[in-house]
């Protein structure tokens, strides 16, 4: 029997999700087909409604060899494991003549553990440990959770957080959940033989596809240790998310009360000079901290240095003696023993990576109006980890429907570690860029308009002429907004002035669960929702509830960001364009996820308004616009409200 070819496969899989083959699509699978036969790179820029998921799970499972697939959204990672991977292996199962396996791998934290769930938490203040559930008044909302949870553990085959509906707390979830330093590891655990989160890997060892999320995926490279199974391809979706992904697992971080945990969870397991000098430490770090003010820290103050190398000696000290003493009297001495020394490693670890200043690293200090100060260290860029741990013995598939910024893949390739396409190189990662367009008619579904004649967004401050403009671009719209903010605080003046002026009802995040807020909107066409970064990326609301997508400025991020700042200095340094390579690409890439939340079906019509100049004005807005969907573009505020005046009678006469 002849081997299948690739445009067959893909057709039997579009037919079997009930979907329409597109040729973006097509060229998609083609293209992903030969860079994993040529085990080269691909990064593939694929608009909206192409179809992308199966543009590249086709081509991955017609190839046969075992690939991870990484998404940044929860609801993509179920999208593919609950409905296109079992349609698409049961359509390509007659073609292929096999049954391709998938699963889903996810980190520790997110399975219950059944060790915690039935012996308890290890308790602070005391010895041993305490049930939680006798601890937690039946009647209260986490008392109810855990028993549902007590519940849901008998019958429950993956243990997924996410599988648990309606779901709980961070709080409650914490009560039976542990994370990876804590886990007291399969053969030692009495319940191994049935742990969740060992299922899930054993699955995972056995699967064709392994689904996966991009914070694991970063793990897997920044640890060391192999937490995902030995793979020959690699698919990277959401893939304008990674960088920021794996950034946040290479964040370290230390507070007072993080601290102080660590402190109770170690005293009564070690000798009292080693708990002493863990708790002078924990005080002198605290008493600094009490005067830390939010900024970077281009060098480390001497009193601060001073604290942690206290805090890293202390801890130091007890890891050893957390090691080699026992204590029989001590309930379920082994899981209060890993937990205490999850606690100080962690401590360990930070306190002695920003003592050894790298260069390569940005140490601030942040203030929380809850939970106080702390100190921060993460990386300059990932790029150069990004190079070498994900572009070496296989090949990567980067996909998302941004990332082509400013016309071409060069800037967010640079993030990823990349040379300019075609740069020719022994260690250098060759890869390609391919744009396969959307199925969506741009200019003619959508208006990008440009408020010019508005006052340019100071930092701070009222824009009285930008909430009038976006009051009347509203009552044109006749609701149906989307309201994308720069800050909280934006959104909620704005919300409050339009509440204010007019009837409609205006939504905000914040008041509702986003589930819950994104699903009225889409329910009410005179509605609007505000908000803020959430909003820009994950908003699905395809017909006439959505006609209206406005962003009050462009999204740079704010010149006091410890990081970002640090970042442009670094580009800066080097020879190269600050502002455009961190700022502008970071505005880019958030304007152009914000733009594509108009246009989610062919029959959508509607207009994105820039509620800022610099849009239409400054030297960088060609860049910044040459992100966004090609729309129809105008400065006419006249021609807008007309537009907007027709579209909205159009869907009110629609049937």
């Amino acid at each position: 029997m002849t081997k299948p070819s690739l445009p067959e496969l893909l057709h039997a899989a579009v037919t079997a999700v009930g979907g329409t083959e597109r040729p973006g699509q097509a060229a998609m699978a083609g293209a992903v087909a030969e860079a994993v036969d040529d085990n080269a790179h691909l990064l593939v820029q694929a608009g909206t409604g192409t179809g992308k998921s199966l543009g590249y799970l086709v081509p991955a499972l017609a190839h046969g060899e075992r690939v991870v697939v990484a998404t940044a959204t929860l609801a993509l990672q179920r999208q593919l494991v609950e409905r296109d991977l079992p349609r698409t292996v049961e359509a390509l199962h007659p073609l292929l003549r096999r049954r391709p396996q998938f699963a889903m791998l996810k980190g520790r934290s997110n399975y219950l553990c059944l060790h915690r769930l039935h012996e308890g938490v290890p308790q602070d203040e005391e010895d041993g440990l305490f049930d939680q559930f006798e601890a937690a008044a039946p009647s209260s909302k986490l008392g109810q959770d855990l028993l549902r949870m007590r519940d849901w553990a008998d019958d429950t085959e993956t243990g997924d957080r996410d599988d648990l509906t309606p779901g709980v707390s961070d709080r409650a979830w914490a009560q039976v959940s542990v994370s990876s330093r804590e886990c007291l590891g399969a053969t030692k655990c009495a319940y191994g033989a049935e742990c969740f989160a060992e299922t899930a890997r054993e699955r995972a060892k056995l699967a064709d596809v392994v689904v996966t999320n991009h914070a694991l995926l970063a793990i897997d490279a920044i640890e060391g240790a192999p937490v995902l199974p030995q793979h020959e391809v690699l698919i990277v979706d959401e893939a304008h998310e990674l960088v920021s992904r794996v950034t946040g697992v290479a964040t370290g971080e230390l507070t007072p009360g993080q601290v102080n945990r660590a402190v109770r969870r170690a005293a009564k397991l070690v000798n009292e000079k080693a708990a002493d000098a863990l708790q002078t430490a924990s005080e002198g770090f605290e008493r600094v901290m009490e005067l830390a003010l939010p900024g970077r820290l281009e060098e480390v103050p001497e009193d601060l240095g001073y604290a942690l190398m206290a805090l890293r000696d202390a801890a130091r000290t007890v890891i050893s003696a957390l090691g080699s003493t026992r204590d029989k009297s001590v309930q379920d001495e082994d899981a209060v023993r890993k937990q205490a020394m999850a606690s100080v490693e962690s401590i360990h670890s930070v306190a002695e990576r920003i003592t050894q200043g790298s260069e390569y690293d940005v140490v601030w200090y942040e203030r929380h109006d809850r939970f106080g100060a702390s100190v921060r260290v993460a990386p300059l860029s990932v790029s150069g980890l990004l190079r070498e741990k994900l572009f070496t013995e296989r090949s990567v598939v980067l996909t998302s429907a941004t990332l082509k910024l400013g016309g071409d893949f060069n800037g967010v390739g640079a993030s990823l570690g990349l040379a300019p396409e075609g740069t020719a190189g022994d260690d250098v990662p060759q890869w390609k860029g391919l744009d396969v367009g959307s199925p969506f008619d741009y200019p003619k579904q959508g208006i990008l308009y440009v408020a010019r004649h508005l006052a340019t967004p100071g930092r701070e401050g009222s824009r009285t002429d930008m909430l009038d403009e976006l009051a009347e671009l509203v009552e044109a719209a006749g609701g149906r907004t989307l309201g994308l903010f720069s800050s909280m605080r934006a959104a909620q003046a704005a919300a409050e002035e339009l509440r204010g002026r007019q009837d409609r009802p205006i939504l905000l995040q914040g008041e509702e669960t986003l589930g819950e807020l994104i699903k009225n909107f889409a329910e009410d066409p005179e509605t609007c929702l505000f908000g803020t970064l959430s909003l820009w990326q994950g908003v699905d609301v395809p017909g006439p509830s959505c006609q209206l997508v406005v962003m009050d400025r462009i999204p740079f991020p704010r010149p006091d960001d410890p990081l970002m700042s640090a970042r442009q200095k670094a580009v800066e340094e080097a020879g190269g364009n600050g502002f455009m390579a961190v700022a502008a690409t970071h505005a880019a890439l958030l304007m152009a996820q914000g733009a594509g939340r108009l246009v989610r079906a062919t029959g959508d019509k509607g207009v994105v308004a820039v509620l800022d100049p610099r849009l239409a004005n400054a030297r960088y807005g060609s860049y910044l616009r040459a992100s966004l969907p090609d729309f129809w573009y105008t400065t006419d505020r006249n021609q807008v409200r007309r537009s907007l005046a027709a579209i909205d009678a159009a869907a009110k006469a629609a049937p």
